[in-house]
């Protein structure tokens, strides 16, 4: 199955992320949970919640005049596609050139170094995934 290439703005992920912790929510419980942690007014997740719809993000049932709304993409894949974008815009799509970037002004753990010899292996070991 593919994934809808949908490009979300700062303000969607925030309404993704309100669908993505629990889901369905009527638009009454959407905009009060938005009011809360962003300060937002009803008119403005209103209109959010639309524009996800029109753009394939977000599903609305209308159960006797209630809306509820679900998200129609992984919270998963929907990362995948914002980072992958963000490696073809800002590093021409070299993983090795955002990662030296990353690791110049950031120093890693231990840890992390291994999780990512870790991953280096695997993708060694089966390259064709």
């Amino acid at each position: 199955m593919s994934i809808p290439n949908i490009n979300l703005t700062t303000a969607e992920w925030s309404v993704m992320e309100c669908l993505w912790q629990k889901s369905p929510r009527t638009g009454r419980e959407a905009t009060e949970w938005l009011k809360k942690s962003m300060g937002w007014s009803r008119s403005t997740t209103l209109t959010l919640l639309r524009r996800l719809e029109a753009k394939g993000a977000v599903a609305c049932d209308d159960q006797g005049g209630i809306k509820s709304f679900r998200p129609l993409i992984r919270r998963e894949d929907a990362a995948l596609q914002e980072t992958e974008d963000f490696l073809d815009r800002v590093y021409k799509g070299s993983l090795s050139l955002m990662i030296s970037s990353l690791t110049k002004k950031q120093a890693l753990s231990q840890q992390e170094i291994a999780e990512l010899h870790e991953v280096l292996r695997e993708m060694e070991a089966n390259p064709d995934d």
